[in-house]
């Protein structure tokens, strides 16, 4: 299976251009999407998801045309928006049985043994027959987790899935799917570094609607190999190293500054060398593109 995405672009009707001409290769695994909020991902993941159409370009999945053959690419898809409404009065067995149906699980038997699989995963069993609308946000993003695995899906498309979740949820959600990334394409459309680099084999970073970088995690931090570096400065000194360095992050710890500067020169005095990290290659990425632009 493999998801090929040509020159793709979109703009709305306010004059908000989200996609611009994006073009993407994805094979069977997990596919991050790595982009701050209102960077282009949900509006790119809602193409993707037959939701929307889109002013140009193409999406293929296998020999499926996704802008065209909407009703096929839904019998294979599994999606969780960022968003998403449930009703309020209706057990969230009884909606998975009512979902299970829809995307062609007709067997009462495989009806009932995937949804208690499901709902185990995502650790609902015990509130299985609560209503919906009594369901905390991270119960009904557990919730949504697990309609979107319904009906052994080819695709599947996750937004934010993570947010609301606690650490223990988030680490069940990981688990969940890396089993389920063997053998399906799932794109993981996220602003959280760590959820990219815990489960992608391969990322994009997306910014103002662009696609500004392709690779793997390990390819992108040996790029910044002995590039990295960092120190702890009082804050009223931040300006000074602004003007001095390509600062790409700063963290207030115990009262002081600590900030992680790129310097390609290999070498700047008084600072220490760090190693890189995805976030290193988030954020000097960003801020380069946000450079260009303006």
């Amino acid at each position: 299976m493999k998801l090929s995405i040509q020159n793709l672009s979109k703009t709305y009707p306010n004059g908000v251009q989200a996609i611009k001409n994006v073009s993407l290769e994805l094979q069977e695994g997990m596919f991050g999407l790595l982009g701050a909020n209102g960077a282009g991902k949900s509006s790119l993941m809602r193409t993707i998801a037959t939701l929307q159409p889109a002013d140009s370009g193409s999406i293929f999945l296998d020999d499926i045309n996704v802008l065209q053959q909407k009703t096929a690419v839904r019998q294979v898809l599994g999606y969780l928006p960022q968003e998403f409404g449930v009703y309020p009065r209706v057990s969230a067995v009884m909606m998975l049985d009512h979902i299970a149906r829809l995307k062609g699980i007709l067997h009462a038997a495989e009806r009932r043994d995937t949804i208690s699989y499901l709902l185990d995963k995502v650790n609902l069993t015990k509130d299985k027959n609560r209503y919906l609308g009594t369901y905390s946000g991270g119960m009904k993003q557990r919730f949504g987790i697990a309609q979107a695995l319904l009906g052994n899906p080819k695709l599947i498309i996750v937004d934010e899935p993570t947010a609301g979740l606690d650490p223990a949820e988030r680490n069940r959600f990981y688990n969940l799917l890396s089993d389920i990334g063997e053998n399906t394409v799932v794109i993981l459309s996220t602003h959280i570094v760590e959820d990219v680099h815990t489960l992608c084999s391969r990322f994009a970073i997306i910014s103002s609607g662009e696609v500004i970088y392709t690779g793997t995690p390990k390819e992108a931090t040996g790029n910044l190999k002995n590039k990295i570096f960092q120190q702890f400065i009082a804050k009223p000194e931040l300006p000074h190293y602004k003007g001095k360095y390509e600062v790409i992050s700063t963290q207030l710890k115990e009262g002081k500054l600590s900030i992680r500067i790129l310097c390609k020169e290999g070498t700047a005095p008084g600072f220490e060398p760090a190693i890189p990290t995805l976030e290193d290659v988030y954020f000097s990425m960003i801020n380069n593109n946000a450079d260009n632009i303006a």
